[in-house]
């Protein structure tokens, strides 16, 4: 198999670092490490954490910086080869196959050839990140791969090994370039150890305040600054709690714009009460909020 190409990628951690910085990303240099050594090494890379912490956003940003298409597999429970890797047409092949006969074609052998061709093959994910792209190997995003079937990851370890899919009526399909893989999960059950065996791994862990701050300054440029810092404390403290779900960055992202979108310029405790379904998403949780421990919180913001 070719090697990866490695055109347009960062030659060093700093300039790894540069290039997520610059997509809007706000990384450590332990994220900027890895990825590097990832797309160094060519192997996958397994990001592991809370949902909303941003691991889906490196890929994006990895497509976006380096020019390369993104092809993301979303996965899911009873995820299968003919929604993930491929599958005939079959309604094209029926049709062939009666053109074929009224043509007078009987020969078996030379009807099938005929309808298992890469004409009638539709490529999902899988197949569609082994194939050649001028821009580059693409970059293949494997997103939330907890949540499919033990089944289906054991043959995603198989694609992973060789970069190589079976097609019985085709043959084998090899990708003259392997993709750069990111593979996420948000650790709603355990991945196998021969598929983290292939990768390398990193934690994506919520941001302290300084970076949230600074994922906010990036992300909602027009808030307002004191705004800004108390709704990052704020959040800080919920995740101190004992939540059914603590808010990620996302949700973060998403309060502070729509505070700014209502016009505030500080938090108070009615605001926070009647926005509080834009940060959390359950309602034991927003519940918890509105019994008391919203206004506990906000008083140790303005505290703080």
């Amino acid at each position: 198999m070719a090697q990866p190409s490695t055109r347009g990628l960062p030659q060093s951690i700093d300039e790894t670092l540069a290039l997520l910085t610059d997509g809007g990303y706000v990384a450590d240099r332990s994220l900027a490490t890895v990825l590097f050594l990832s797309l160094t090494m060519q192997r996958p890379l397994f990001l592991e954490g809370e949902a909303g912490v941003g691991k889906t956003e490196i890929a994006k940003v990895l497509a976006d910086r380096l020019g390369r298409k993104l092809i993301r597999l979303q996965c899911y429970e009873g995820l299968d080869v003919s929604s993930a890797v491929y599958e005939w047409n079959y309604a094209a092949q029926m049709i062939e196959i009666r053109m074929a006969e009224a043509a007078g074609v009987h020969d078996r052998a030379e009807m099938e050839s005929g309808v298992f061709s890469e004409k009638y093959l539709i490529r999902r994910p899988v197949l569609e990140a082994l194939e050649r792209s001028v821009d580059g190997p693409p970059i293949f995003l494997i997103d939330e791969l907890d949540r499919a079937d033990e089944a289906f990851e054991a043959y995603l370890l198989e694609v992973l090994s060789d970069y190589q899919v079976s097609v019985p009526e085709l043959g084998t399909i090899r990708a003259a370039e392997p993709p750069i893989v990111v593979i996420t999960t948000n650790r709603t059950r355990e991945i196998h150890d021969a598929l983290k065996r292939r990768c390398l791994y990193h934690w994506v862990d919520y941001p302290d305040a300084q970076r949230e701050l600074d994922i906010l300054a990036r992300k909602v440029p027009n808030a307002n600054a004191t705004l800004a810092r108390q709704v990052v404390v704020f959040v800080q403290k919920l995740r101190e709690l004992d939540l059914f779900k603590a808010p990620g960055v996302a949700e973060t992202i998403d309060w502070a714009t729509a505070l700014t979108a209502l016009g505030k310029e500080t938090l108070d405790a009615e605001t926070v009460s009647d926005t509080m379904g834009v940060l959390l998403k359950y309602q034991d949780d927003i519940a918890r909020m509105e019994e008391g421990e919203g206004v506990r919180v906000l008083e140790e913001v303005r505290v703080g």
